[in-house]
């Protein structure tokens, strides 16, 4: 369907953009830096002959294909990120191309390290395929501009193939995804469709409509320093404190110890000294009920931390995002036409729900049903990131089968 160097081509020229966002930022985007490719973006666009094309203030792009069927049919859209994490480096991207993969670990170039799948058994399921990787320096960033670049082929694809017959079509790229912002400025009104699909799963054949409720908590304690020589009844070190507020949540019930729909408290950060030491959380649960429990649990840790040590611990939880499955349920016919796109290009669905969020469950709850779809990529943010292109090529073919199913509907 897509020449693979074409895609190649095109996906090379979106990762070696450096688009990291920046969490300490209050600005949209938050790094400056996301304009580079937004405004690439933008005028490949209109390039490829979309129609529509807009970039507004905040680095959110919109674009149109028109509908080449003389009935109404529903307006459909197709939405990705163009930032990446800041959990990793995404600067200076040197990607490996992989020819014909043959099962064998692969040298991470520009370091000593390896992808190996004695560690990501995953690996195997792409033997004979093309790989694209890290040189181990950087993350790849196929999270999410692999599904950039399947959003853009498949428009390309069918503006040169006016015989595909489809209704109108949306499609919109955002930035700050990563830092739980990508959805917050997105117009819904002028976007104006009636569902839309994130293309920013993993392994091919994703299908979510299930994700995370989410919140971030920061704990803050107040200690007191006083010179260790006469601390005797007068030093408070906070970091005690601390400690034993988090030895109070339950430690199995952490990222690395749970899975499925099990959720968690996921401590990623620790700054303490004597005076005053701060705790930043993420609460993660599928289950609404159990979601609200796991915020009030830390309330209860702190109350009982205070009665103990004299009010010195305050808990600031904010939600994040909530489980799109309430707002996709009432119109499942959406997953339903994803589904049977998948099937029509010879991919088994994996319908599971997603460990994280995306776009698509706040975009969810401001009015745009928005249903999960792989993009093809593995071991997300970090250095052993890696994406299949024949996946990606996939990726393409279910959208323009989506866009062909919507219209014959």
């Amino acid at each position: 369907m897509i020449d693979k160097q074409d895609l190649i081509n095109r996906f090379v020229s979106y990762i070696t953009v450096d688009t990291e966002s920046d969490p300490n930022s209050n600005t949209t985007p938050s790094s400056e830096k996301q304009w580079d490719l937004a405004n690439a973006l933008a005028k490949e666009l209109e390039d490829i002959g979309m129609e529509d094309v807009s970039i507004d203030k905040n680095a959110y792009i919109m674009a149109t294909l028109p509908s080449n069927i003389d009935k109404d049919v529903p307006v459909i859209g197709f939405i990705s990120h163009f930032d990446t994490t800041p959990d990793f480096t995404g600067a200076n991207v040197k990607p490996q191309i992989i020819e014909n993969y043959d099962g064998s670990d692969i040298p991470l170039k520009g370091t000593d390290l390896k992808l190996s799948p004695s560690e990501f058994e995953d690996l195997l399921l792409y033997k004979g395929k093309t790989l694209i990787t890290t040189d181990g320096t950087t993350l790849l960033g196929a999270d999410d501009k692999a599904g950039i670049a399947e959003i853009v082929s498949a428009m390309e694809y069918l503006i040169k193939h006016p015989e595909i017959k489809h209704g109108k079509i949306r499609v919109g790229f955002t930035p700050d995804e990563e830092i739980g912002r990508g959805a917050h400025k997105f117009d819904v009104e002028k976007f104006g469709a009636d569902w839309a699909y994130t293309m920013d799963g993993s392994q091919i054949g994703e299908l979510e409509y299930e994700n995370f409720n989410a919140a971030g908590a920061v704990v803050k304690i107040k200690g007191k320093i006083v010179h260790p020589g006469y601390a005797k009844g007068k030093m408070v070190n906070s970091m005690y404190i601390a400690t034993e507020f988090i030895n109070a949540l339950p430690r199995t019930e952490t990222p690395e110890q749970t899975e499925d729909r099990e959720g968690f408290f996921h401590l990623y950060s620790v700054n303490g000294e004597v005076d005053g030491t701060e705790l930043q959380y993420i609460i993660r649960d599928h289950d609404r009920g159990l979601f609200e429990e796991r915020k009030e649990k830390m309330n209860q840790i702190a109350a009982i931390l205070n009665e103990k040590y004299h009010d010195r611990v305050s808990v600031e939880i904010k939600d994040q995002y909530y489980n799109m499955r309430e707002k996709v349920e009432p119109v499942m016919h959406i997953v339903d036409i994803a589904e049977e796109a998948m099937k029509q290009a010879g991919i088994t669905p994996i319908i599971k729900p997603i460990r994280g969020g995306t776009d698509g469950s706040q975009l969810s709850f401001m009015g745009l049903p928005c249903p999960n779809i792989f993009a093809g990529g593995h071991n997300f943010h970090g250095r052993y990131e890696y994406v299949p292109v024949e996946s990606m090529q996939k990726a393409i073919e279910v959208i323009v089968n989506i866009a062909q199913l919507v219209g014959s509907k």
